[in-house]
């Protein structure tokens, strides 16, 4: 939670930006009025593409693709409602900008991550659709060693979790953070990015624990990891590698920690 328009305490994260899955829409625009949706259950993406259109144009028909996994942490919902908005809007030939796209997958989903910022790091207001601050850099290179936290489970439904509360103490903690990101993407200093998300999974800690974090410290401490993040409102984690780092030691941690599988990318440059 950080300081917003006004003075205001805004809850607001910072994506990282995964490329290993993906979502694909295409939109066929129709004079019958409503948006149909293949697959069915696909109701925000739907949704979605309603609120695009707006006065454009009657309805039309909106087919999703792709391999995202929900609930996970990996921003299935943003895929699928960014993906859709977009198609449409590209059918029509009015574009969107990222800030309008934003404030769109907000009203859709609730909350959004901020995958349609894809040239800069921002720090979003994921239940307002708004921007509390664009670093104006993207992150430095990071190689990513990705993993779940809760083997066997289904993952967390995001929007069954009571929006978080923090502290005074916690409020400054992560205005500290803010101002410490701020830094580190201003001179490239992947080091402190992963500092400072180690501390923000610390933080999380109280509000949705990662199993066995101590052990995942220790892991990312022996492997000599940047850091170590956390999806605020999923299972998944990451160690956050130096580019060029050799995976496997860290992989024969994790595995003597009880993690089975993982999964490599590099976010950031």
């Amino acid at each position: 939670m950080f300081t917003g328009p006004g003075g205001v305490p805004v809850r607001g994260l910072v994506t990282l930006p995964c490329p290993l899955f993906t979502t694909r829409a295409v939109f066929t625009p129709s004079a019958v009025g409503g948006v149909s949706v293949s697959p069915p259950w696909k109701r925000k993406a739907a949704r979605a593409a309603g609120l695009a259109l707006g006065g454009l144009a009657a309805g039309g028909r909106l087919e999703l693709t792709g391999e995202v996994p929900p609930g996970r942490g990996f921003g299935s919902s943003t895929s699928d409602v960014l993906a859709a908005v977009r198609a449409v809007r590209d059918a029509l030939g009015a574009p969107l900008t990222a800030r309008e796209a934003a404030r769109l997958a907000v009203r859709a989903e609730t909350a959004s991550d901020a995958l349609m910022f894809e040239d800069t790091t921002v720090l979003f207001a994921q239940r307002e659709g708004t921007v509390l601050e664009d670093f104006g850099h993207r992150l430095p290179p990071l190689r990513v060693l990705g993993f779940g936290t809760r083997p066997g489970t289904l993952g967390v439904d995001t929007l069954a979790l009571p929006p978080p509360d923090y502290d005074a103490t916690e409020l400054a903690r992560f205005e500290r953070l803010r101002a410490r990101l701020r830094e580190a993407l201003r001179t490239g200093d992947a080091a402190l990015v992963g500092a400072v998300a180690t501390e923000s999974a610390l933080l999380n800690q109280r509000r949705l624990p990662v199993p066995a974090l101590g052990t995942l410290l220790g892991v990312a401490r022996s492997c000599g990891a940047l850091g170590l993040q956390v999806a605020h409102s999923g299972d998944l984690a990451g160690l956050l590698l130096a580019p060029g780092t050799g995976t496997g030691p860290a992989r024969t941690l994790l595995r003597r920690a009880g993690v089975a599988e993982c999964w490599e990318f590099t976010a950031g440059g």
